[in-house]
């Protein structure tokens, strides 16, 4: 007969496990993976649907019109986007003051050996990110900055994409901004496969490669839009 002083176990509850990752560097890495999967993830398909501008006007604003056929699933996949981004960059800055902090000291005379200029740099690119994709939804998501805001069109996608990258200093912007994100994807996918526990010895080496070329693709594939409405190829 069970006696009254016998422990209950309480269910675990799904937030209090997500609190117990979160409290320790080697779950905020692993939410960090995680969301960055789910943000490149993204980006793969924005580019995608960035090139159809090579189509012309009517195949880029049939895509655009697409995206918004079901608002619950577009409004669900901006809840996750928007959800992983923010976790994504909390997790980031607490890993990186964490590491200054145990770091003490600044080192006088610091020079890198093994550490790639991807690597170095990803708190930079990763704010110039920030800034960036902030300013590119008021522009031409929300239509509320810049000269796309006096003229901005809804539903006409590629005459605002035309508008907007048209002026000299935005375009040149957006391409600093892939470029930016090239590096930040060429150490961010590699960092993914260790936080994940996805990469050793025998696979590390081809796991960077293909790191890098991806980072390639994506910061030509993004800044072939830019390039080409501020040369005149599509206007």
């Amino acid at each position: 007969m069970a006696t009254a002083s016998e422990s209950i176990k309480s269910p675990s509850v799904p937030g209090s496990r997500f609190l117990a990752l979160w409290q320790n560097s080697v779950g905020k890495k692993a939410v960090m993976a995680v969301t960055g999967l789910v943000l490149f993830g993204f980006t793969l398909v924005h580019m995608a649907g960035n090139l159809k501008v090579f189509a012309g006007a009517e195949a880029l604003d049939r895509y655009a019109e697409l995206l918004r056929v079901s608002p619950p699933i577009l409004w669900t996949a901006r809840t996750v986007l928007l959800a992983s981004l923010f976790l994504h960059v909390v997790a980031g800055v607490q890993l990186w003051l964490a590491k200054r902090e145990a770091r003490g000291t600044p080192y006088q005379d610091w020079r890198p050996t093994t550490s790639s200029v991807a690597s170095r740099s990803m708190m930079v690119s990763g704010a110039l990110l920030l800034l960036f994709v902030t300013g590119h939804l008021m522009d031409l998501t929300l239509g509320t900055q810049g000269v796309a805001a006096a003229g901005f069109e809804h539903g006409r996608v590629f005459a605002n994409v035309v508008r907007s990258l048209g002026r000299g200093a935005v375009g040149v912007a957006y391409v600093v901004a892939v470029v930016a994100l090239g590096f930040h994807l060429w150490h961010g996918l590699w960092s993914v496969t260790q936080s994940l526990g996805l990469a050793h010895r025998g696979v590390s080496a081809a796991i960077r490669r293909v790191a890098i070329l991806l980072a390639v693709v994506l910061a030509v594939g993004f800044s072939a839009v830019p390039i080409a409405v501020l040369f005149g190829i599509v206007s």
